[in-house]
């Protein structure tokens, strides 16, 4: 049995858990079980959201303890699941929850723990799980050893959500007790942190136009936000961007910012670093416009354009307006 754990705002499971889903299926190849597991406090709508996909059995582990994260709770929460569902292997996204709990978890239960995963397949009856190294510059087959179940945690924007198997039926809920015990924990939970009303969650974009040297200045930005705002995307930027500030830091993409997959990302003077490359190439469709014909960026685009952006943006956006 392979067990996901899907983090979602209350209401609703994640996209990026849904992506964890989507990786566990690939997994199982239809003939491991797959059971998801929610933690929390008050989750019926979340139970029903995530039964409705019909991928397996949802495990709900509601306890008022559970109501604010906390690593404490959220490490005994996790375990009591596993002691009751017994898996060969336990899926999740990797956020920043998940690197806060998982290596805790692991650890407790003496298990192995892969983390940042971007790739699964299987080699025989074992698993094997891809995931880069230094920053991006390696990528490591790595095959989890030692006590079950191991522990996976899947890079945002890896796998896709819309690639998930859904069900013709609701999954079946099933409550999981947990006794939390007398025992408070080391750590006092505050509501989650709200970001700036500026911030934005890039990895949730369906489509996303991003900037790099190539825009050459700061007052040449407005060619960008324009294309953005006449495709209804969100605007994002390579790392120098946001380092000279003409961005703010949250719209980074790469390695040191935000992993994305959009269903479309126009990259906009982008060289194509492997720094940026490892944070956006799992979109679905991307394209470059790039007065480079060399340039990285056209080895992963689907479509490449080699030109002058300050040409082809205002050319773009006029039949953009005409629809």
């Amino acid at each position: 049995m392979i067990g996901v754990l899907l983090e979602h705002d209350g209401s609703r499971v994640s996209r990026a858990s849904w992506e964890a889903v989507a990786a566990a299926q690939q997994l199982a190849q239809g003939s491991a079980p797959l059971a998801c597991v929610v933690l929390g406090h008050g989750l019926d709508a979340v139970a029903a959201d995530a039964a409705a996909a019909g991928v397996g059995p949802v495990h709900v582990v509601d306890d008022p303890a559970l109501a604010l994260y906390s690593p404490d709770a959220y490490v005994t929460g996790v375990r009591a699941a596993i002691d009751a569902l017994k898996p060969d292997l336990v899926v999740m996204a990797h956020t920043y929850q998940a690197r806060d709990f998982a290596p805790a978890l692991a650890a407790r239960v003496g298990a192995p723990l892969v983390s940042d995963v971007i790739g699964v397949r299987r080699d025989g009856d074992a698993i094997v799980l891809r995931r880069p190294m230094f920053q991006g510059k390696l990528v490591a087959d790595v095959k989890p050893v030692g006590a079950k179940p191991a522990f996976m945690a899947c890079q945002i924007g890896a796998f896709r959500a819309d690639a998930l198997a859904r069900g013709t039926s609701p999954g079946a809920v099933q409550r999981v007790a947990v006794d939390f015990g007398p025992t408070p924990s080391r750590q006092v939970p505050e509501a989650p942190f709200r970001e700036a009303k500026q911030a934005v969650d890039l990895g949730q974009a369906e489509r996303i136009v991003a900037v790099g040297r190539g825009i050459k200045a700061q007052e040449h930005m407005a060619v960008a936000q324009d294309l953005a705002a006449a495709m209804g995307a969100e605007l994002a930027a390579s790392r120098p961007i946001c380092d000279n500030g003409w961005l703010p830091m949250d719209r980074q993409v790469g390695s040191s910012g935000q992993t994305v997959a959009p269903k479309l990302y126009v990259a906009l003077g982008v060289s194509g670093a492997i720094q940026h490359l490892v944070g956006m190439k799992g979109s679905r469709t991307i394209v470059a416009i790039n007065k480079d014909p060399d340039a990285p960026i056209f080895e992963v685009a689907d479509y490449g354009i080699v030109g002058d952006l300050f040409e082809i943006v205002p050319a773009l956006i006029a039949e953009l307006k005409k629809r």
